[in-house]
């Protein structure tokens, strides 16, 4: 089975000969933009032999908030950006490079932030938080002008830029953050606003339930929203792949811990390869896409990526 029959049909709960491999990390600041940004994914991924691609956004993380938004109330004259704002056709050019520049045809996703943080991106968390509580109509006005600008990134990104969809990172669901009633009435219109029109463009689009910041979230408050594969943050949440295809009634990704301390980094060559022929047990290799909870540090070894590869390849020798 070539790689992306492989990847389409896992995000499509049809059989697999085994589980796709996808990992991705950061670049640092000398490789975050213009063409070494894409040198340095072509280098990886003509190197590592994963099944699939995320292109990363990173040097536009900021949303390009105007200088005078400096008070609560000034988020209500926050304006979308249009489609040839740099902004926009940098990341899109960014893609298309890639798509490009990789020699075999696997399924590539664009990393699209949500609004809530982009906007956090742009300014502060505790800007936008205090925001929130003093003028949370001016707030939403600035997320639902954010989201109109992610969707239609999300659209050009498959149209122009070559991607079979969008790794959609939402965040903010913290648990001592909002409330779950709160999320849903402040934010998730807008999340939502930016999934749904990316579903017009393509129905292979990931949601990635952002765990970064190490504590457990309210996963409920995104356990509807329609996109076709999930990712959140196993070692956090504390559910495991099995337990979550359950939860979201969707295919998974993840099962290896992201952080510096998790197996990836720390195990031998036997360990990882016995871990990922164990985590393909007892999962089930239908739904099911292994990968990290979040970006793996860029100074990990890719070799190590190698060995999970390695492991399911062994799997189908049998």
């Amino acid at each position: 089975m070539d790689k992306r029959t492989r990847v389409l049909n896992a995000f499509e709960g049809k059989p697999v000969d085994r589980p796709p491999v996808g990992f991705w990390f950061h670049f640092p600041a000398e490789e975050c933009e213009g063409q070494a940004c894409v040198d340095a994914h072509l280098n990886y991924y003509n190197r590592i032999d994963v099944d699939f691609a995320k292109i990363m956004c990173d040097h536009y993380f900021e949303y390009p908030i105007p200088k005078e938004i400096q008070a609560p109330e000034d988020w209500s004259r926050l304006q979308p950006l249009d489609r040839d704002h740099p902004f926009i056709q940098e990341q899109v050019e960014r893609a298309r490079r890639v798509r490009a520049g990789v020699k075999e045809n696997i399924c590539m996703f664009y990393n699209v932030f949500a609004p809530f943080s982009s906007i956090r991106f742009g300014t502060s968390d505790e800007f936008v938080m205090r925001s929130l509580k003093e003028n949370p109509e001016a707030v939403q006005h600035a997320l639902n002008a954010i989201a109109q600008m992610n969707a239609l990134l999300s659209q050009l990104l498959v149209e122009e830029g070559g991607m079979d969809g969008i790794y959609y990172c939402v965040q903010g669901g913290e648990h001592d953050r909002f409330t779950p009633e709160e999320y849903r009435s402040l934010i998730t219109p807008s999340d939502l606003y930016v999934l749904e029109h990316a579903n017009r463009f393509s129905k292979h689009n990931i949601l990635h339930c952002c765990g970064w910041a190490g504590i457990k979230n309210n996963l409920e408050v995104w356990k509807d929203y329609p996109a076709a594969v999930f990712n959140w943050a196993v070692y956090i949440e504390g559910m495991d792949l099995k337990e979550g295809r359950e939860y979201f009634g969707k295919p998974v990704l993840g099962g290896f811990d992201n952080r510096p301390t998790g197996l990836l980094f720390t195990g031998s060559r036997e360990e990882i390869v016995r871990f990922t022929k164990e985590l393909v047990q007892n999962t089930g290799s239908q739904g099911m896409m292994i990968g990290a909870d979040c970006t793996l540090p860029a100074t990990i070894d890719k070799q190590r990526i190698q060995w999970v590869v390695d492991a399911v390849n062994e799997l189908t020798e049998k």
